[in-house]
């Protein structure tokens, strides 16, 4: 079986979950959210919120749908009727544990939410969140409406083992996630690339084997397309040229390995197809910004401030 390059980059970036709550909203209301380095989910369990994602039309959401966040942005939930006027926000009230109250406390609740964010213990997380959407929102999916329940009901116990059992389920959610909003209305990038049957093949066979030393031929023949309508199709649908892409993914492939010192330079850069250990410090110091021996240094030095006294 081909590799599963959606899994991979999922598993890589180690999702985890600090927050999940209910949130119910009344009357005029809007929040806004502005933290870095965080995925938000949206689940409308009842009524309607209108999400404006900046440089994005805004979104309407319903009862069932679900809405998630990669990539670092600002963005807004707000009711629709009464709004609140532009510039005014209002700050969620906790009323009990993992729930909170938004507008006013004594009109009856028209909206509530399963609302939450993850975070990603990848160092490299903003290279691999390239290659996924940085919007995506799935209409009516029980599996998904399901799945989110069970991050928030992990996410608020203490239940032994809640870590692994978090970041396993949050893996799921966001591969559910990503794989419904394939095809070809998804932004150029890696979903829908795999959506495309021709490119696909050359995708998977990428992550199957990124030590390969590939060429734009070998893969336009795996996809069963001339050389130069491979190409073409390939920056367009996935929004960077083949050889870029493998670059890309073979340094994030690299940074894992780097973090968990897994092996020296030499195996590492002979396990992703260089041929020497000065091939990989050039290769990795172009695409990274600096040298693997350097980042690895780095990291070490991250890990031991973060480590408790």
């Amino acid at each position: 079986m081909m590799a599963d390059p959606l899994s991979q980059i999922v598993t890589l970036l180690r999702p985890g979950a600090p927050y999940a709550k209910i949130a119910s909203a009344s009357g005029a209301w809007r929040v806004r959210r502005d933290e870095d380095g965080i995925v938000f989910y949206n689940l409308t369990l009842a009524g309607r919120a209108l999400l404006e994602v900046d440089e994005r039309p805004p979104v309407l959401l319903e009862e069932g749908d679900f809405a998630l966040i990669p990539a670092a942005r600002r963005f807004t939930l707000s009711s629709l009727e009464p709004a609140l006027p532009q510039g005014r926000f209002s700050e969620p009230v906790p009323i009990a544990p993992g729930q909170v109250r938004i507008g006013d406390p004594d009109l009856p609740v028209t909206t509530q939410s399963l609302v939450g964010h993850c975070t990603f213990a990848a160092r490299d997380a903003g290279l691999l969140l390239t290659l996924l959407p940085d919007l995506v929102v799935i209409r009516g999916e029980a599996r998904l409406a399901m799945l989110t329940r069970l991050v928030a009901d992990e996410a608020r116990a203490t239940r032994p083992g809640r870590e692994v059992v978090l970041e396993r389920l949050l893996e799921v959610l966001l591969i559910e996630a990503f794989r419904a909003s394939g095809g070809t209305t998804a932004p150029p990038g890696l979903l829908r690339g795999l959506s495309d049957p021709h490119l696909s093949i050359a995708l998977r066979a990428l992550h199957e084997n990124p030590a390969r030393p590939w060429t734009v031929a070998e893969l336009a023949r795996a996809a069963g397309l001339s050389r130069s309508a491979f190409f073409t199709r390939f920056e367009r649908e996935v929004g960077r040229a083949p050889m870029a892409y493998l670059t890309g993914w073979r340094m994030s492939l690299a940074r894992d390995r780097l973090r968990r010192g897994d092996g020296s330079l030499t195996e590492i850069g002979a396990a992703l197809g260089y041929g020497s250990a000065s091939a990989f410090n050039t290769a990795f110091a172009r695409e990274v910004g600096q040298p693997p021996g350097q980042y690895a240094m780095s990291i070490a030095g991250m890990v031991r401030e973060e480590a408790p006294a």
